[in-house]
């Protein structure tokens, strides 16, 4: 049984002649007469009665009837619904993100576009450190990640990188340096520091470590937060301070100071991270495409919380 076993039915059912019927669907009448014998030899049971000047629906034709229309229009349904898969227009996207990013304009922004593009689209959205969502990448068990990550760790994955952010400290309301505009690294070289572990993400980790080494000192980390959102609530309560993304900013915690640092100014990369080659679907290119509008959009706008 194909479908067009059930176009031919329909349109014999409706027009209840023949002729009509094969001038409808553009088939020869013989053609379309031998069709639904087919499909009537396959049912073993006879869907009209012949008459003189057309045909008319039996017991079986007209109980046959609904479930004709139903198969005919979810046929239909299958072939629009591969057609917007296609062209990335439905289906499923996964992307992981790790904790800092979901704090960047550029990020939210893109998921937003990409939303109000494809509202059809269904986003899953994984929060993991950029340590787990690496293997996820290469396993397939997700498309994308808006990750910090070195080189050597992205080898062999392709990348889109997103504006470097400078970074800032943040310090506790009642911190000596608090009410400063500006501050050289330099003059935190005594003070105690939280850090993202490294072990959840080498590439920040290490930006922070080598500008203090620039800046003469190593730094006395006392304590690791395993999110960089926990290290500014540890800020607050007054563990040490800690150098953060300028878009953790939008953390407006109580009792924690955020003071711009003179340069040479250290900055966090971000990148869009994409999975292996057979990955690459349609709607991973309409992703990237938003990813790309929305940094060109943000460099309009001189978007002052990716500015160095």
């Amino acid at each position: 049984m194909e479908i067009r076993h059930f176009r031919y039915f329909l349109a014999a059912a409706e027009e209840l002649h023949f002729t009509r019927a094969a001038q409808r669907v553009n088939v020869a009448q013989p053609a379309l007469s031998q069709q639904i014998r087919q499909l009537e030899d396959e049912l073993g049971a006879q869907l009209f009665h012949r008459l003189t000047r057309g045909v008319e629906l039996t017991e079986a034709g007209r109980a046959f009837l609904p479930y004709a229309k139903a198969a005919l229009t979810a046929s239909e349904a299958a072939a629009v619904a591969a057609k917007r898969a296609a062209k990335g227009e439905l289906g499923q996207l996964r992307i992981g993100f790790t904790s800092s990013a979901s704090f960047n304009p550029i990020v939210t922004g893109t998921i937003g576009r990409f939303r109000d593009a494809y509202p059809d689209m269904e986003l899953n959205l994984q929060e993991q450190a950029t340590s787990a969502l690496l293997p996820f990448l290469r396993e397939g068990r997700i498309q994308l990640a808006f990750i910090r990550a070195t080189t050597d760790e992205m080898e062999g994955l392709r990348r889109t990188l997103l504006p470097d952010e400078a970074l800032w400290v943040a310090l506790p309301a009642r911190h000596r340096l608090a009410g400063e505009t500006c501050v050289n690294l330099a003059a935190l070289s005594a003070e105690r520091f939280i850090v993202y572990p490294r072990t959840n993400g080498r590439l920040l980790y290490d930006a922070i470590v080598a500008a203090c080494g620039q800046a003469g000192f190593s730094p006395l980390i006392v304590q690791e937060a395993p999110q960089l959102a926990s290290t500014v609530n540890l800020v607050a309560a007054g563990v040490g301070i800690a150098l953060v993304p300028a878009s953790m900013r939008r953390i407006r915690a109580p009792g924690v100071a955020y003071v711009q640092l003179s340069a040479p100014v250290p900055v966090a990369s971000l990148a869009l991270v994409q999975g292996p080659d057979l990955l690459m679907t349609t709607a991973v290119r309409n992703f990237i495409r938003c990813l790309e509008e929305t940094k060109q959009d943000s460099m309009l706008a001189d978007d002052p919380v990716s500015a160095l």
